[in-house]
């Protein structure tokens, strides 16, 4: 970025990305990769999808990182792990301070103020800031540090060890381009949580929005090592590295400020047997989430043996089906839990996985001891224990006849409904057929809707959908579940629309304590609420598949997507 820039409407000189087909034959240094479906949309307080997410962990920074290895966040922009000080019982201050080799692309360093307004433009009216709310509104206050602009403290209200965490894992935007006068600077982050409507904030809400980052992330450039240079929505995206990246500056590097290719190219080819096929064309270099069926083939094929790297690894992606727990049909739970028992896990396991994912009790994996709560049995598929369950909740069937359920002060009930998934996922597409046939068998009538994602991700937001299909992505160093279930991610990043005062408290008393035996206790019963409950069904756990050149070193990891971008680098040679 120019410092000419520096005060003048975005929107202006903001243009499009171009879009010219990537170059057949790749310059040195370029990676290429495979990915199933486009990001859709690059706003980084919108990254609801695994490519958004890639592409923002690239392009962008925040103060920590969650590292697998370490089984916990490790710092990135910030300098060293932030200093904690509790007042009272109910305020938290995490102290920070940015790495001082830190600078925008156009030289300027990057400060406490650009921590600041990346808070403030969160509680702004107009940008989609409804989940970035739900996750970091327990921020309270930033407060500079006046000896030190590269540092500065949190105020969090309470004291959850999981806030520590979670205030560093935001992407720290820049102030010249959000705020260019500094009007916001000398405005607490407090006030603007009270006062959305000051002149001053509601400005800052209007710049963002006319940057229209959904389409023109360029506009808003990041401090990580990678910048945008072409995005064809549907076809490909191409990042290349910057030249002096301010990273390079440092004598050692630690893994997370790493960046070894000259160009990332991402070409989105949803189909997988033609994802196959360019992979052995060698016109990609890097095929993760590889189907199972496809990545035996080439494992059996003695001439892709040759020229590729097989890798697996056990993630923390889980499969679910969800309910719309405000639809009439849905707000018990006991036709919940009978619906759920419509599921044969195993038989989906060996239809889409070749048998290799692990079912779960819930949305902690199995293999996260002593955590999962190995007490509870597996949902076993049973079509006849469900009737069972759907007459105790009501419902009665007549002859050949729908389900109907009669309900005071309001028309009868017919069991009908829909089940909505992304429309191209041949995993939820098995899925959604074995459960319409089960269904079907026990008289309910089950409409499928593939959906294209943008256009699901809305549904779910303003909660039009039925029931749903889709993954989620945990790890293993943090156990808050605030955004999937807590009522404030309802409208959200809580698709189900779950709430319950009970497991409000239970996700605060989880994220707060510090005594490892009390978080196994409260996960535990966290777990046995919601088998009961059911405002979603986990089906199974995921292991990630990654065939790759083997002319490229690929790091893989457990945690979406399954490698690192960043870190690929040339094969090193044989020794002879």
């Amino acid at each position: 970025m120019k410092q000419l820039y520096i005060g003048l409407l975005l929107v202006m000189w903001g243009g499009a990305l171009p879009s010219c087909a990537p170059p057949s034959s790749p310059p040195a240094g370029t990676v290429r990769i495979r990915w199933p479906r486009d990001p859709d949309n690059l706003d980084p307080l919108v990254v609801d999808n695994p490519s958004a997410y890639e592409v923002a962990n690239l392009t962008h920074c925040s103060l920590l990182m969650g590292r697998e290895s370490a089984h916990d966040f490790v710092p990135w922009l910030a300098a060293a792990a932030p200093s904690i000080t509790r007042r009272g019982d109910s305020l938290l201050l995490i102290k920070y301070r940015i790495r001082p080799e830190a600078t925008w692309d156009n030289g300027m360093p990057v400060l406490a103020r650009d921590v600041a307004i990346t808070l403030k433009v969160m509680q702004s009216e107009g940008p989609p800031t409804a989940s970035a709310q739900a996750m970091f509104g327990f921020i309270h206050d930033i407060v500079p540090d006046p000896t030190n602009d590269r540092q500065f403290t949190l105020v969090c209200a309470g004291q959850s060890p999981e806030h520590i965490h979670s205030s560093g894992d935001f992407s720290v935007l820049p102030e010249y381009i959000l705020d260019p006068q500094g009007d916001l600077r000398n405005v607490p982050l407090a006030t603007v949580r009270r006062h959305p409507s000051l002149p001053a904030v509601q400005a800052l809400g209007r710049r963002y929005q006319a940057l229209q980052l959904a389409r023109h992330p360029s506009r808003l450039p990041g401090c990580g090592p990678y910048r945008i240079v072409a995005w064809q929505n549907g076809r490909y995206l191409t990042l290349t590295r910057k030249k002096n990246w301010w990273a390079d500056a440092l004598p050692t590097a630690p893994e997370t400020l790493q960046a070894f290719p000259a160009q990332l190219t991402y070409q989105i080819i949803p189909d997988a047997a033609t994802a196959t096929l360019a992979l052995r064309r060698g016109e990609v270099d890097v095929f993760s989430l590889v189907p199972p069926a496809e990545f035996a083939r080439l494992q059996q094929s003695e001439a892709d043996r040759k020229r590729l790297n097989f890798y697996m690894a056990d993630s923390y992606q889980f499969l679910t089906s969800g309910f719309n727990v405000q639809r009439p049909l849905f707000r018990d739970a006991v036709t919940r839990r009978a619906l759920s028992l419509l599921f044969d896990v195993p038989a989906l396991i060996r239809a889409t996985q070749q048998g290799e994912a692990l079912p779960s009790v819930g949305l902690i994996s199995p293999r996260m001891r002593p955590y999962y709560n190995d007490s509870l049995p597996l949902p076993v598929f049973s079509p006849a224990r469900a009737a069972g369950l759907l007459r105790q909740a009501g419902w009665q069937r007549r002859a050949n006849g729908p389900w109907t359920r009669a309900v005071a002060g309001a028309p009868t009930q017919t069991l009908r409904f829909s089940i909505s998934y992304r429309a191209g996922e041949p995993t939820f597409e098995t899925v959604a057929l074995q459960f319409q046939a089960a269904a079907e068998g026990l008289g309910i009538q089950v409409e499928l809707r593939p959906t294209e994602q943008s256009v699901l991700s809305g549904q779910l937001r303003a909660g039009t959908t039925d029931m749903t299909i889709s993954n989620f992505s945990g790890n293993p160093f943090s156990y808050d579940f605030t955004p999937l279930l807590h009522t404030r991610g309802i409208g959200a990043s809580n698709a189900s629309r779950y709430s319950s005062p009970v497991v409000d408290r239970l996700i605060e008393q989880i994220t707060s304590t510090e005594d490892k035996l009390l978080k196994v206790k409260l996960l535990h019963k966290f777990q046995r609420i919601l088998a009961q409950e059911v405002p979603f069904r986990v089906l199974y756990f995921l292991r990630y598949r990654v065939a790759a050149s083997n002319a490229l070193q690929v790091p893989i990891t457990g945690l979406k997507p399954g490698y690192e971008a960043a870190r690929i680098r040339p094969a090193q040679p044989l020794r002879q």
